[in-house]
């Protein structure tokens, strides 16, 4: 049941031939194309121009990821704090109680 189940290897069956001799073939160099002319792209696409309404709404989506990655991280971080101060009162409760008897 836990034995490992190696494969085997079939064995060939019928008459086996013998591998076909490849003859080797003379490459002759062929006349050298030359290269092709570089093509310049041509940008279909207008530049980006920034308005100062677009500046301003970019400003202002960006400090608003800030202020909502700040308030996340913050709130993270005092549930930490609250939930290690409520482990350390308690430890000091447990130990009080158990050095009274």
């Amino acid at each position: 049941m836990f034995r490992p189940k190696i494969p085997t290897m079939p064995q060939p069956t019928g008459s086996v031939t013998p591998p076909a001799v490849v003859e080797p073939t003379t490459i002759s160099p062929g006349a050298p194309t030359p290269p092709p002319a570089p093509v310049t792209p041509t940008s279909t696409r207008p530049a980006v121009r920034l308005t100062p309404g677009t500046v301003l709404a970019l400003v202002g989506g960006g400090t608003a990821v800030v202020l909502a990655v700040g308030t996340v991280l913050i709130s993270m971080l005092l549930a930490v704090a609250i939930t290690a101060a409520s482990v350390a009162v308690c430890a000091v409760v447990i130990r009080s109680i158990l050095s009274r008897r």
